[in-house]
């Protein structure tokens, strides 16, 4: 694996991404975090598995310098992959846990979001959430039902409007993260409620996750290439592109 690295603790699994310094999501990224979640998924002495990122960043959301490059066919395939890849973590039967140990702002927010869990590290400077609509991409049906499930409709609905990203105290109070620890105790603290879940009989478990779940998945789009063309057709508006092509300049200079 290129980006992904996989540690295997007791009977679960870790997986932390490791793409630079704030694991930006490319569709490369994208195929390697399914293809691993498939094997997980598959393998039965495997039995959960906990998603965390380096020190500060979880994932800062779709590596839009290199998305910006794609043509319009390859843009339609990381649309494509990328919606896949959050259908198969939210129908993810096995525990799952996300280890959030800093930034996860948008494309970072529809992995986490998937989880059964999700501890943050403490920090103001901290941030999550689907902030979509204020970086000019197009959200999909089966993100807005996440984010309700998480956090009821009202309050979904006007952060989704606003764009907005919450720090580690607001998603906290709105129900979007379950603890804010510290940055070292992120992952321990993943790893001892994934012991707890282990400590279930599984199928138990796992058929009480789905009666849990069962509303969300009956609306979930599984079939959802008209939204994913949505998203891809809107990515080359002129006025959307002239924003991308100026956020992609400002923050090049910035790492430069």
């Amino acid at each position: 694996m290129r980006y992904l690295e996989l540690t295997k603790e007791k009977d679960y699994s870790v997986v932390k991404m490791n793409r630079g310094k704030v694991n930006a999501l490319n569709h490369d990224m994208v195929l390697e975090l399914s293809d691993v979640f498939t094997s997980i998924e598959n393998d039965k002495d495997t039995k959960g598995a906990i998603l965390c990122g380096q020190p500060h960043y979880f994932s800062a959301g779709l590596d839009l310098i290199e998305l910006f490059g794609y043509n319009q066919g390859q843009i339609s395939q990381f649309f494509n992959a990328f919606g896949a890849l959050y259908l198969q973590l939210v129908q993810f039967k096995k525990p799952f846990i996300c280890a959030i140990t800093g930034h996860a702002p948008a494309g970072g927010c529809v992995l986490a979001v998937a989880a059964d869990n999700r501890y943050m590290a403490q920090g103001e400077k901290y941030v999550i959430g689907l902030n979509e609509v204020a970086v000019n991409i197009q959200i999909s049906q089966n993100l807005t039902e996440i984010y309700a499930f998480w956090m009821g409709k009202g309050l979904a609905s006007r952060y989704l409007l606003e764009g907005k990203l919450l720090s580690g105290k607001e998603a906290r109070n709105a129900g979007l993260v379950d603890e804010l620890v510290p940055l070292e105790e992120v992952i321990p603290r993943s790893k001892r409620q994934m012991d707890v879940y282990l400590g279930a009989d599984q199928q138990i478990w796992q058929n009480t996750k789905a009666k849990i779940r069962k509303h969300l998945w009956d609306q979930l789009d599984t079939n959802s290439g008209n939204a994913l063309k949505e998203a891809a057709d809107l990515w080359w508006k002129p006025e959307i592109r002239s924003k991308m092509e100026a956020y992609v300049k400002s923050f090049s200079k910035r790492k430069n």
